[in-house]
């Protein structure tokens, strides 16, 4: 299993290019040097809190983001697989119905 380090490292990198940043773009926005963001990506080393505050902020997401380290999902892929379950489940579709209209 990877360690903790490698895990946030991959997370960050994932969030990264899902925002359709290069390192280089991503360490022009922090302030810092490239090789630094190559070295938080692989896990090498770990960002100081303050750094990767900067790294949230750059991405516009927010440092528990990087904790999640569950992949992230398409919307196409989450529309398919909502659609594929609430077809086989009445229940879900009502559940999801009522929640739906309480945050609508």
């Amino acid at each position: 299993m990877d360690n903790i380090k490698e895990l946030l490292g991959k997370r960050i990198r994932e969030i990264r290019k899902s925002k359709n940043l290069t390192q280089e773009q991503l360490a022009e926005r922090v302030g810092i040097g490239t090789p630094n963001i190559s070295y938080f990506e692989t896990g090498r080393f770990t960002p100081a809190l303050e750094t990767m505050q900067k790294i949230a902020t750059a991405l516009n997401s927010e440092i528990y983001e990087f904790y999640m380290f569950q992949p992230l999902v398409s919307s196409e892929k989450l529309k398919k697989e909502l659609i594929e379950s609430i077809d086989s489940d009445e229940n879900l579709l009502r559940k999801l119905y009522k929640f739906y209209v309480s945050i609508k």
